[in-house]
């Protein structure tokens, strides 16, 4: 993944029960949303690897 992001890998994908479909949980701005909608950027500025065991670290 040399420079390049998965929302399936990120910490802010999120299943959304009401919709049935995974959705990105940060709040983008107008530039953000319109480069994440055109498919030109690969490379998502909010991305942070999902770590289980990080998580799982913080709660003992």
């Amino acid at each position: 993944m040399a420079g390049k992001t998965s929302c399936e890998f990120c910490a802010y994908y999120n299943y959304n029960e009401a919709y049935d479909d995974y959705e990105c949980a940060v709040n983008l701005d107008e530039d953000d949303l319109a480069r994440f909608m055109s498919g030109n950027d690969s490379n998502c500025a909010y991305f942070r690897f999902s770590d289980d065991y990080k998580i799982v670290e913080k709660q003992n």
